[in-house]
């Protein structure tokens, strides 16, 4: 039964239907999740065909309207980096190297990954908007925090930008945790290997490292034995799955194989990297998960640490209408609510990889 306004005066019951709807959601959604995002991340202009173009964040801000949370979200402008939190993580020849592109007016890093005349300032925007949203966070204020940002940064290493990926956001923010005693919790599930968060926290004990992506798949790393290294070993999981794979099997790893690792490893902060190529529409990839399965996956994963101490950054994600639908399910999550714009997905591929990488970690325990 739907409860749209309907019948003669029209209008009159419409304009009392939206406001009926404001106060529904001011009075359900007691909480504040901010959105960080700035008009400059618009300004990096990798080429008119390429998949990580403006209009992702076009989308991902139509997203936001969609999961009407009203004023429980609150938008604010991302900021610049401080060049020395990029330090802390990536090598300062790397960044020099990618400011000297920079002064020339850009150009071609890789085959994937191009720097136009505006890209090295949206990239420092998308790095410091995770420091900003600790920092607000850490206030006391706010629930959680979803960085709307532009480019993507989770395939950039410590020395390599790649994978349109330039500063690698998730890892920087994570950075200045670890530097204040904190110990975080990073699940990535785009459809692409994290490579770059992974390299960068392979030995790293106070990072666990999560990562559910597409097998095969760019960037070819990801193999269920990349478990860490020296002190890190441990808090490195990596979960690939086939393509077509749905959404129930994405759950039963959480639950099963995940969840008991993460428990013993007690993060005291969430940084979720939330790649949207892992929809079923995504141009660029093969995976069959829904906005529906965002939404369930997001609500498992979140409560592993309190509220006040979630962050998700954009990653990857070339459907447009895709990512609205997504980021709407993944907001109103984040709120403490339920919104599936599709059916969650099930009984598709994904059992055997899953069995399979349920007992690589029951022999290696």
């Amino acid at each position: 039964m739907s409860f749209a306004p309907r019948g003669n005066n029209s209008n009159f019951w419409h304009s009392l239907w939206l406001v009926a709807r404001k106060a529904i959601a001011k009075y359900c959604f007691d909480v504040s999740v901010l959105f960080l995002t700035n008009d400059q991340c618009f300004d990096h202009q990798p080429g008119r065909q390429h998949p990580e173009r403006p209009e992702r964040l076009s989308a991902v801000q139509e997203g936001a309207a969609l999961s009407e949370l009203g004023s429980s979200l609150v938008q604010i402008e991302a900021e610049l980096v401080d060049r020395n939190e990029i330090l802390k993580v990536h090598d300062s020849h790397f960044v020099e190297a990618l400011e000297k592109v920079d002064f020339q007016g850009g150009g071609r890093i890789d085959p994937d990954t191009k720097m136009s005349e505006h890209s090295w300032r949206a990239a420092q925007i998308s790095a410091g908007a995770g420091i900003q949203a600790v920092r607000e966070l850490s206030k006391g204020s706010h629930d959680a925090a979803f960085c709307a940002v532009r480019p993507p940064g989770h395939h950039a290493t410590s020395n390599q930008s790649m994978g349109f990926c330039f500063l690698n956001n998730a890892a920087i923010a994570a950075q200045y945790l670890v530097n204040s005693g904190q110990k975080v919790l990073i699940v990535d599930y785009d459809a692409h290997h994290g490579n770059g968060t992974q390299d960068i926290f392979y030995q790293n004990p106070d990072v666990f490292f999560v990562s559910f992506h597409e097998w095969p798949l760019y960037p070819g790393t990801g193999r269920m034995e990349e478990v860490g290294d020296g002190q890190g070993v441990g808090t490195t999981l990596n979960l690939p799955f086939p393509a077509r794979t749905t959404g129930d099997h994405y759950r039963k790893a959480w639950d099963e194989i995940i969840h008991p690792k993460v428990a013993a490893f007690d993060p005291s902060w969430l940084i979720i990297s939330a790649g949207f190529d892992s929809h079923r529409n995504d141009p660029v990839a093969s995976l069959g998960l829904t906005s529906g399965d965002y939404a369930d996956l997001t609500s498992e994963i979140i409560k592993v640490v309190p509220s006040g101490r979630r962050l998700v950054f954009l990653e990857g994600g070339y459907d447009l209408e895709a990512l609205r639908l997504s980021t709407a399910a993944v907001l109103r999550t984040l709120a403490g609510d339920s919104l599936h714009p599709e059916k969650s997905t099930q009984n598709g591929p994904g059992k055997e990889a899953l069995e399979t990488i349920a007992q690589f970690h029951i022999r290696n325990s």
